[in-house]
């Protein structure tokens, strides 16, 4: 089972932000990790990423991808706008294309259903409509709108890790469902013998980026630094990675971690 996901758009597509300045692509591209992460643990699945944090990749190469895998289904996920200002348009839609393919259809009904009843947002029901990736794919193929950006109180909820991962586990409980998908069995962990203490070295770092252009790590530099991060680009292994904080205390570097992920970022704590 080969299954692709595709965070709309990219953190540069023009246009593709609420009116306060969060990118759609920050929502998307979280809604998709934490997908991937779930269905990582059902057997015999194996899920693709359309997207990239490097680069905006174009629609027909997204589709091209999807087809050249021979994937079984190609899920485009999204959050709404009506124009550039705030509005009060609301709730979540799922679209199909406009022949209604049978398979595709049916899975946006289960996925529509599921985010409706997780979320409590306003059922927008399921539509058709002639998007390129729902047009050019060869496998079924659905698009969600999760909310909308332009509304004053859904882009509270597209910024919430909570939100996201509501949105995820109704993707993929649609997902589970429609596929017969079957869970992994959970290892049973073999004792481990008493961890021989290992000298305490190296710093605890937080990194929010890795980028092959420069140009992206300066972007979401400036946007750390807007938003009142400290931050510093370190090139390695041909990245240029985005990375902010020091530590020596694992603890405090959670608590930096948790801090970006609260208003939208996806960063990682390692030790160097």
């Amino acid at each position: 089972m080969k299954i692709m996901l595709d965070a709309g758009h990219g953190y540069d597509t023009p246009g593709k932000r609420s009116p306060d300045g969060m990118r759609e692509y920050e929502f998307n591209r979280a809604v998709a990790a934490y997908a991937k992460g779930l269905l990582d643990g059902y057997q015999n699945v194996t899920v693709y990423f359309a997207h990239s944090d490097q680069t905006d990749i174009p629609l027909q190469q997204r589709t091209n991808n999807a087809n050249n895998l021979r994937v079984d289904i190609f899920v485009s996920i999204h959050a709404n706008a009506a124009g550039g200002s705030w509005s009060s348009a609301e709730g979540i839609e799922t679209f199909v294309y406009p022949t209604r393919p049978q398979g595709a259809l049916s899975l946006a009904t289960k996925i529509q259903n599921q985010l409706i009843s997780r979320t409590g947002l306003r059922n927008r029901g399921v539509k058709t409509a002639d998007f390129h990736v729902l047009r050019e794919t060869n496998m079924d193929a659905v698009l969600i709108e999760c909310g909308f950006m332009t509304n004053p109180n859904e882009i509270k909820l597209l910024r919430s890790e909570n939100y996201r991962r509501t949105c995820a586990e109704a993707i993929v409980a649609a997902l589970a469902d429609h596929f017969n998908l079957v869970k992994k069995p959970t290892a049973q962990p073999a004792p481990s013998p008493s961890p021989t203490p290992t000298p305490q070295t190296g710093l605890y770092k937080v990194q929010v980026g890795a980028f092959k252009q420069r140009n992206n790590a300066e972007n979401l530099s400036a946007r750390l630094t807007n938003d009142g991060f400290n931050n510093f680009i370190v090139t390695d292994s041909g990245l240029f990675k985005v990375q902010t904080g020091a530590f020596r205390n694992k603890q405090n570097a959670d608590d930096l971690a948790q801090k970006l992920r609260n208003i939208g970022y996806q960063p990682y704590v390692f030790r160097a």
